[in-house]
């Protein structure tokens, strides 16, 4: 990890004494250390806005992120960010298509994946088919139940 983003991994485990607009400085101060338009660089400005409740103006900087050649976790990251932020916009199926785009490639964050799609798809009208596969993921985790689950989490996508 490079002394950079351990010195933006400082002010995000701040944060919450920060405070919104505090985290937002210094996220910004940091990103003017690197390039214009470095992929991280904007990711993390994009993560602070977000983190504020400031989902319009973090959209277009996750997007320049992602556009700017973002690689692995952060870009899948990325990814489930703007989803969130694009439902809390109120375009669901915007998100919804985002998170289906990007789940093969989610690695160690597809239940993530999953759990903000059930979001989506709650506020798009589908809860059944959201709780379906909110089950279907959790489903092989327990040590017992899991065939039941799974049985659950079938039945609902049946009926969804």
């Amino acid at each position: 990890m490079s002394q950079w983003q351990q010195r933006v991994d400082a002010v995000w485990a701040e944060a919450q004494p920060l405070g919104d607009d505090e985290v937002i400085r210094r996220i910004d101060a940091l990103a003017a250390e690197r390039p214009q338009g470095d992929p991280i660089a904007l990711f993390e400005q994009a993560g602070a806005r977000d983190s504020a409740g400031l989902e319009a103006e973090a959209e277009p900087l996750y997007r320049e992120a992602i556009a700017g050649g973002l690689t692995g976790s952060e870009r899948v990251q990325a990814h489930l960010q703007l989803a969130s932020t694009i439902r809390n916009l109120g375009r669901p199926l915007e998100a919804i298509a985002l998170l289906d785009a990007i789940e093969p490639e989610a690695g160690e964050l597809r239940d993530a994946v999953i759990a903000f799609r059930a979001l989506a798809r709650v506020d798009a009208g589908d809860a059944r088919l959201a709780a379906s596969e909110a089950l279907a993921a959790l489903a092989p985790h327990p040590q017992r139940y899991r065939v039941s689950l799974a049985a659950y989490a079938a039945e609902l996508a049946a009926s969804a």
